[in-house]
């Protein structure tokens, strides 16, 4: 199994980062630790990183624009080979230009159950607005502070005379279970049929007239009441793969495609040389491509009236 490689960023003792890598520690975690970095060099998790052989780098954020250090950190992660980034107690707020590079690869841990209480003292808020629980979320970093898809959560129970410091101490243990669970779930989710089917889904019926059907046994995409155009294919005929099946251009680029890439493209069951299978279940799926490819086989058999409608709205 080829291990998702994840940076953690901290600010301070890293209890999270710490929950994160002796999870990753398990021989079957989708995961490993490539790196900590810290905002300040005398983060004590940076110590506990490193004595557990994991790479380090610590800088301090003062005398730098936002932006300026964000570019610092990011060329650390690209230089560790990061796939990931792991936000765990980083009490920064990051650039808009670090989240655009980390889109949708970036995740935090926020101590409460969002959408309630972004920010700070959250715990205190929670108390204060009489709620039976608090707890904590795991959610996908974009622009907005604490505003991204929660990908996680774990309620905790809040007891009479609970304090911000009593409830803090439980809900970290929460954190500590739900953040490696999370992110290995995160990780492995582009080789899960569900989540690659919704992709090509959604690419597939953004094309004029298009629909779903079940054909074969596979979910397959065509016109409305015309051809199809795409299939996905989930372990067919006992073949282990998850792919997405499309017509070529030409008989002779089935071939090509194969010859050029043998381990992504393969010839389909039963189709014929004029489609070509892509496998959806190996790492670095170029969903652009895909696209293109989904666009380009729907104009093998898309009516020239649709063609002209296509064509006229592409050029907008």
């Amino acid at each position: 199994m080829t291990k998702a490689k994840v940076a953690v960023l901290i600010s301070g003792r890293g209890s999270n980062m710490a929950a994160l890598l002796y999870a990753a520690k398990a021989p079957d975690c989708p995961y490993e630790i490539v790196l900590v970095a810290a905002n300040d060099p005398l983060a004590p998790g940076l110590t506990l990183a490193a004595a557990e052989g994991i790479a380090i780098f610590g800088h301090s954020h003062k005398g730098h624009k936002r932006a300026e250090f964000d570019q610092i950190i990011h060329a650390q992660l690209q230089k560790a080979g990061a796939h990931y980034v792991a936000l765990a107690g980083y009490m920064r707020l990051l650039s808009p230009e670090f989240v655009g590079a980390w889109e949708n690869r970036m995740l935090n841990i926020h101590p409460s159950l969002l959408p309630k209480y972004k920010g700070l003292d959250t715990h205190q808020r929670a108390i204060d607005a009489g709620d039976t629980h608090a707890g904590c979320s795991v959610h996908i970093v974009t622009a907005e502070l604490d505003d991204g898809p929660v990908l996680g959560q774990t309620p905790v129970v809040i007891l009479p005379g609970d304090t911000p410091d009593t409830l803090a101490s439980r809900i970290l243990i929460a954190e500590h279970q739900l953040y490696a669970r999370t992110l290995a779930d995160f990780v492995t989710r582009e080789r899960q049929p569900d989540w690659l089917l919704n992709r090509v889904r959604e690419a597939a019926l953004a094309l004029p007239q298009a629909d779903e059907t079940l054909s074969h046994g596979m979910p397959c995409f065509g016109i409305v009441k015309g051809k199809k155009f795409a299939y996905v294919s989930r372990d067919h005929h006992g073949d282990g793969i998850i792919g997405l099946l499309v017509k070529t251009t030409a008989p002779e680029e089935q071939a090509m495609l194969i010859d050029r890439d043998p381990a992504r493209y393969y010839r389909p069951s039963y189709f014929g040389n004029d489609w070509v299978g892509i496998r959806l279940d190996i790492d670095d799926t170029d969903w652009d491509q895909i696209t293109d490819r989904l666009r380009a086989s729907w104009r093998q058999v898309a009516p020239k009236k649709l063609l002209g409608l296509m064509d006229v709205a592409e050029e907008f």
